[in-house]
C-alpha cells in the first residue's frame, strides 16, 4: 500500500521550489537585464513573507510542543531543519546571481551598483550634500550601555550595527542606526544610472552621528518577526477594533530570522543573537546587500532596451465604440456574456468601466462589490463613492483580514463609510476572498442584474502584471446567485445551494470532487485540466490520483505550491504538473472537465485555489462559463499553457522541477499578447454579423 508520505510533497518545501524557479528567471540569459533585478526583488520579498508567516507558524508549533506531522510525514522541527537547508542553498544562489551576473552586466550597460569606496571626489561630494540635507536629519543613533537598553528592532527594518570606542574611557560599545524605510533603498547619482546603497552612504558618515568617538566596524543586519495575525474573532465585539489591536501587536512579534553581512564579526553576531533571542539556525549570512527587495528601484529605470517590451492592455473589441472610446457596457452585456483576460484585456476599460458607468447611470439602483486587495488610487473605490453620493444603494464587503493589507483596507473602509457606502468587514471565522461585483439596473422590462465574477483582485495596479480572467454577464441565474451571496456576506444566511455559482466553504470541494469522479468514470476518455496557484488539499489530490489510476488524463498547471506527486506507477502516471513563471504572474484559476471524444465540456473560473484555506476557511466562488465561444477561448488558453516551452517547468515523480527544453519556442504570454492584438485588429464594424446571445467576443 502506498502511504501519503510517499504520494504527497511538503507544502513549505514546495513553496521554496517556486522561489527556485523565480531565481531561474533571474539567471536565464533570455531574461532582460532589468527584469533580472525584478525577479531577485520578487524572490527576496517572497522569502520575507515566507518567514513571517510559514516559518513563524512552525516555530510556534515547536514551542507549543506540537508534534503533528504534515501530510508528507514531517513534524514541525523536521520541517524547520529541511527549510533551513533549502534556504541556505537558495541564498547562496541569490548572492551569486547578484554578484556575478546582475551587478557586472548592469555595470557593462552603464548602470552601476556602486560601492562608496569606488567613487571619485566629485561623486562623494554629491553624496555628502545628499546626506547632510536629506538623510542626516532623519537618523537616530541608539547606543547600548547600562543607561541605554538594547533598542527594539522593528520587523524587516534595515539596520547598521556599529562598534564605537570612547577615546577617553577606551570602552567599546555597540550602537544601532536604523536605515529609514521611507527613504529610497538606493541613492541615485546625478547621471541617473548609478546607485549607491543607502546604508553605505550612512556608514560613510558615521563620524557625524558619533562625534569625537572612534568608529570601528559596522555591518548591515535585518530582523524578520512573526507577522501573522492571531484573531480571536468569537470574543471580539468589534472586528475592526480587534484587527487594529492585532496590527499593533504584530510590530512586536518574536524574531524568527536574523540576516547579517557575511563578514560581520563573531562578537556582533553573538550580541545580536542574544538580544534578539534567536538561535544559530535563525541566522542567515549574505554576501550581497541585505534586502534585495530594494532592487525594485533599479527595475524602475527608464531603459526600454533592458526591459521586456511594454505591454499596453487592449480594450476588449466588443466594448469598443471606436479606437479611443469605450461603448455602453450594459448594452453589450444585455446581448452576450463577455470573457476578459488581464493584462491582455484592459481592466480599466472593462471591469472598472462597468462600475464607473454604473455610478454615472441614473437607471442604476444599486452597486455591490467585494474588496480584498485594491490600489491606493483605485478608480473602483472612487466610483463607489460617487455612486453613494448620487443616492444609489452601495454596499462593499471589505476583507480586513487580507494579509499585509489590513491597514490599507481599514483606511479604505472608513473612507467608503464616510461617503455613505454600506461597508461590512467580513465574516467571523472566514475570509471573504471571492471576487464579485453586482450592478442592479432599472430597465424597460423590469430590474436587471449585471455581474462580474473574476479570479483576481479589484486592483488596477496588479491587473497590469497579474494574469487573471473574469466573466461579465447579465445571466439571470448568475445574477440571482450573486445577489444571494451578497446577502450572505452582509446579512444572515445559511444558504448552501446556488443555481449556477459554486461557493466555499460549503460547496466547492464537493462540486469539484463530483466532476473529478465523473471524468474518472469515463476511464481513458476522461479529461481534467486545472490551472491554479496552489494545490495542497489532500482530498482533491487523492481524487485526482483515483482518476489517474482509472485511466483519466489529468494536466495540472500550478504556479506555486503543489503537494501532488505526478508520475507514480499505478497512482499518478496519467498526471502531469507544470508551472509557468514569466513576465506576468499567472494568477487565474480555471477548471476544465471533459472536452474529449464525447464532446462534453464543463469549465469553471473563480477565486478558489485547491488549498484547504480556500475550500474550508474562505468565502470563494466559481462560476461556469457556458457560452461555447468563451469555452473555446479558455480551452485555447489552457492548451497554450500546456505547450509553452519558454517559461515552463515540469514536476517529476521525485519532487524535482525541471525546466522544459525549448524546441518550438512557444511562449504562453507572448502568444496571448499576439492574440489580443489580433482581436483588436478584427474590430467590430457595421458589416459584422451580430453574435447571438452566449457567443464569444471574438
Amino acid at each position: 500500500m502506498v502511504t501519503s508520505e510517499q504520494t504527497l510533497l511538503n507544502r513549505e518545501l514546495s513553496w521554496l521550489d517556486f522561489g527556485d524557479r523565480v531565481l531561474d528567471c533571474a539567471e536565464d540569459d533570455r531574461t532582460p537585464l532589468l527584469e533580472k533585478a525584478k525577479f531577485l526583488a520578487i524572490f527576496s520579498q517572497g522569502l520575507d513573507e515566507f518567514f513571517q508567516v510559514r516559518v513563524a507558524g512552525l516555530k510556534d508549533q515547536v514551542e507549543a510542543g506540537i508534534r503533528t506531522r504534515s501530510a508528507d510525514g514531517m513534524n514541525p522541527g523536521e520541517q524547520l531543519r529541511a527549510i533551513r537547508s533549502r534556504v541556505l542553498t537558495l541564498l547562496e544562489r541569490q548572492d551569486g546571481i547578484f554578484l556575478n551576473v546582475l551587478a557586472p552586466r548592469l555595470a557593462a550597460e552603464g548602470i552601476s551598483l556602486s560601492d562608496w569606496r569606488t567613487l571619485d571626489d566629485d561623486d562623494r561630494g554629491y553624496l555628502v550634500d545628499v546626506f547632510e540635507k536629506q538623510i542626516f536629519p532623519v537618523l537616530t543613533p541608539l547606543g547600548v550601555d547600562p543607561g541605554h537598553p538594547f533598542p527594539y528592532i522593528s520587523n524587516l527594518s534595515l539596520n547598521l550595527g556599529i562598534v564605537v570606542c570612547d577615546p577617553v574611557t577606551e570602552l567599546h560599545r555597540f550602537a544601532r542606526v536604523k536605515v529609514p524605510s521611507l527613504l529610497p533603498r538606493f541613492v541615485v547619482m546625478p547621471d541617473g544610472e548609478r546607485f549607491v546603497p543607502l546604508e553605505q552612504v550612512i556608514a560613510a558618515h558615521l563620524d557625524m552621528l558619533f562625534p569625537a568617538m572612534e568608529v570601528g566596524t559596522h555591518h548591515g543586519f535585518r530582523v524578520t518577526r512573526n507577522a501573522d495575525l492571531v484573531l480571536e474573532e468569537d470574543g471580539a465585539d468589534d472586528l475592526l477594533e480587534a484587527i487594529e489591536v492585532e496590527l499593533r501587536r504584530r510590530r512586536f512579534g518574536r524574531a524568527v530570522r536574523l540576516e547579517i553581512d557575511a563578514d560581520a564579526s563573531e562578537d556582533m553576531r553573538d550580541l545580536l543573537m542574544r538580544e534578539l533571542e534567536v538561535a544559530p539556525d535563525d541566522v542567515y549570512e549574505t554576501r550581497a546587500p541585505v534586502d534585495l527587495g530594494g532592487l525594485w528601484a533599479v527595475h524602475a529605470l527608464d531603459r526600454p532596451d533592458l526591459h521586456e517590451p511594454t505591454w499596453i492592455p487592449i480594450t476588449p473589441p466588443v466594448f469598443s465604440r471606436s479606437e479611443d472610446e469605450t461603448g455602453d457596457l450594459f448594452a453589450v452585456l444585455g446581448e452576450r456574456d463577455v470573457l476578459v483576460q488581464h493584462p491582455y484585456d484592459s481592466f480599466t476599460a472593462s471591469v472598472a468601466e462597468l462600475v464607473a458607468q454604473a455610478a454615472a447611470d441614473p437607471a442604476v439602483l444599486a452597486i455591490k462589490q467585494t474588496l480584498y486587495r485594491t490600489s491606493e488610487d483605485s478608480t473602483i473605490v472612487a466610483s463607489l463613492i460617487a455612486a453613494a453620493q448620487a443616492g444609489k444603494q452601495v454596499a462593499a464587503a471589505v476583507e480586513l483580514k487580507a494579509r499585509f493589507d489590513e491597514q490599507a483596507n481599514i483606511e479604505f473602509a472608513r473612507v467608503l463609510e464616510e461617503a455613505g457606502v454600506h461597508v461590512v468587514y467580513g465574516l467571523v471565522g472566514l475570509k471573504t476572498h471571492v471576487k464579485i461585483a453586482l450592478v442592479v439596473r432599472r430597465e424597460h422590462d423590469g430590474v436587471r442584474r449585471y455581474c462580474h465574477i473574476g479570479t483576481g483582485n479589484y486592483n488596477s495596479s496588479t491587473a497590469r502584471i497579474y494574469e487573471d480572467v473574469g466573466l461579465l454577464t447579465a445571466n439571470e441565474e448568475i445574477g440571482a446567485d450573486v445577489g444571494d451571496l451578497f446577502n450572505f456576506l452582509t446579512g444572515y444566511s445559511r444558504q448552501d445551494h446556488y443555481r449556477k455559482l459554486v461557493v466555499s466553504p460549503t460547496g466547492t470541494r464537493r462540486h469539484l470532487l463530483e466532476h473529478i469522479e465523473e471524468e474518472a468514470s469515463y476511464g481513458s476518455e476522461g479529461r481534467i485540466v486545472f490551472k491554479v496557484n496552489g494545490l495542497t488539499d489532500p482530498r482533491i489530490i487523492q481524487s485526482l490520483y483515483d482518476a489517474s489510476s482509472r485511466g483519466a488524463h489529468v494536466d495540472l498547471i500550478v504556479r506555486g505550491i503543489c503537494c501532488l506527486r505526478p508520475g507514480l506507477p499505478g497512482v499518478s502516471e496519467n498526471i502531469t504538473v507544470r508551472s509557468i513563471v514569466g513576465q506576468f504572474l499567472e494568477h487565474s484559476r480555471v477548471y476544465l472537465f471533459g472536452g474529449g471524444p464525447a464532446g462534453r465540456r464543463t469549465i469553471l473560473i473563480g477565486s478558489a485555489d485547491l488549498m484547504e484555506r480556500n475550500l474550508d476557511r474562505r468565502v470563494e466562488a466559481l462560476v461556469p462559463v457556458e457560452a461555447p465561444g468563451l469555452q473555446d477561448r479558455l480551452a485555447e488558453i489552457l492548451d497554450l499553457a500546456l505547450t509553452d516551452d519558454v517559461q515552463s517547468w515540469v514536476l517529476q515523480a521525485d519532487g524535482a522541477w525541471t525546466r522544459v527544453e525549448t524546441v518550438k519556442e512557444i511562449s504562453l504570454q507572448h502568444r496571448l499578447q499576439e492574440m489580443a492584438r489580433e482581436r483588436a485588429r478584427r474590430r467590430w464594424d457595421a458589416d459584422a454579423a451580430a453574435p447571438r446571445i452566449g457567443t464569444a467576443d471574438a
